[in-house]
């Protein structure tokens, strides 16, 4: 794997991705970083080369963003997160990445066709809510089920943004929100990780020559996003959540019928 090529310009290419994706816009498109590099390194090895890369990115988000870091949004969905690792964990041997990415797809697209074709306007017209409970009990569900697609595919992204969306928070507190939720998230996964054996020396030596990209990718994201204003950074967000949810269903529909 190390001496091919084409695993390195895929590699550049999923970090490119996913740096960006982390620093400015929500980690929408960061979940294709796993696709790509499985392509040429396999799913587990794929899962076992980002993870690092990943939670270096996180950090440098979270030091990019931290006099924005919104932690009253951020902890209950990390403390659910937290579940969903767990489920992860203990189902990782049976389950069809195929069959999450076609659920994962198939639940972005559905949201997105609410919030465009009647949900946004419903939310103008009654402004949508926000107390604690709601928060509560949306943070349970999505940060539940985005601990457990991060851990089987690396992608969390849009189950996050499913959360965060209607409640309309400034784009530097979305941003503040997703650097905490993944660095949490990511930070669980190493343990369960290396108990499955997902780790080698293979992986973490790739890991280890990939690493000094990983804030290249992030500074990069952050510069976008200063230079996006509110109105575009949503619609980037919903564009993201249109490819990465017509992505999963093209990559789930591709596993379950090959």
């Amino acid at each position: 794997m190390l001496s091919d090529p084409l695993f390195w310009l895929a590699a550049l290419l999923a970090i490119a991705v996913a740096g960006i994706s982390k620093g400015g816009f929500g980690s929408g498109a960061a979940f294709a970083a796993t696709p790509i590099m499985a392509a040429v390194a396999g799913p587990g090895a794929a899962l076992a080369i980002l993870l690092p890369i990943l939670a270096l990115m996180d950090l440098s988000g979270i030091w990019a963003y931290r006099k924005r870091l919104n932690w009253p949004v951020a902890l209950p969905l990390m403390a659910a997160s937290a579940l969903g690792v767990l489920l992860g964990w203990l189902t990782y041997r049976w389950t069809d990445e195929a069959a999450v990415q076609l659920l994962i797809g198939v639940i972005a697209i559905g949201f997105l066709a609410h919030r465009l074709l009647g949900g946004a306007r419903t939310a103008d017209a009654a402004p949508p809510r926000r107390d604690r409970a709601w928060r509560l009990r949306n943070a349970g569900f999505w940060g539940s089920a985005a601990g457990f697609t991060s851990f089987v595919a690396h992608a969390g992204g849009p189950l996050v943004a499913m959360h965060l969306i209607p409640q309309k928070l400034d784009k530097t507190d979305y941003q503040g929100v997703t650097v905490l939720f993944f660095w949490f998230a990511n930070v669980l996964k190493f343990g369960p990780y290396a108990a499955l054996g997902l780790f080698t020396e293979e992986s973490l030596t790739a890991s280890l020559i990939l690493a000094p990209l990983a804030p290249l990718g992030v500074a990069l994201g952050v510069w976008m996003h200063s230079r996006v204003d509110e109105a575009l950074f949503y619609r980037v967000i919903y564009v993201l959540l249109l490819l990465s949810g017509g992505r999963l269903i093209w990559s789930g529909v591709a596993g379950l019928t090959a």
